[in-house]
């Protein structure tokens, strides 16, 4: 028998508690997690970097708390982060994170990607590398709407939240 937590249970609620609701549907997350969380070809800092973004879209607060941790431990700068967390262009940004905040803003915020966007993409991460991304964003995109839908919000307050934007 599989049995979950209620849907706005408070504790640790990571998106496999929720998974398990469609067996069906969890073994495929699970694998895709898998590579996406370990086996793309992006370092951590970048595939940080992106789920932060992503994040930070949804303002999915679990997923913030989560992965602002792994995004410093993997190399991301503390300014960085805090700029994406405001909802502003973060400065001083090395060239493979321009090319990534430039991506996923284009993706999120405009819904289209341009030349010049896609030529830096490219340029920086080649074909592999922008599906890597797309990926990562995609499945957090997942993430974050099953972490929202199930009230999951962080845990402690260890990490701060993030700030409601205006839409």
């Amino acid at each position: 028998m599989i049995s979950a937590p209620p849907r706005n249970a408070r504790f640790g609620a990571p998106p496999y508690r929720a998974y398990i609701r469609n067996p069906d549907l969890a073994p495929k997350l699970s694998n895709l997690s898998d590579y996406l969380r370990w086996n793309t070809s992006l370092p951590p800092r970048l595939s940080e970097m992106a789920i932060l973004i992503t994040a930070r879209h949804w303002t999915a607060q679990y997923e913030w708390f989560a992965h602002y941790p792994l995004a410093l431990k993997g190399g991301l700068d503390a300014k960085i982060a805090d700029a994406i967390a405001r909802g502003t262009r973060p400065d001083g940004m090395k060239d493979d994170e321009a090319a990534l905040y430039d991506l996923g803003q284009a993706l999120y915020r405009d819904r289209h990607v341009n030349d010049v966007v896609y030529k830096a993409a490219l340029e920086t991460f080649g074909e592999k590398g922008i599906m890597d991304i797309i990926g990562i964003m995609g499945y957090y995109d997942l993430v974050s709407m099953t972490l929202i839908t199930m009230q999951a919000g962080a845990p402690n307050d260890s990490v701060k939240p993030l700030p409601v934007l205006e839409k």
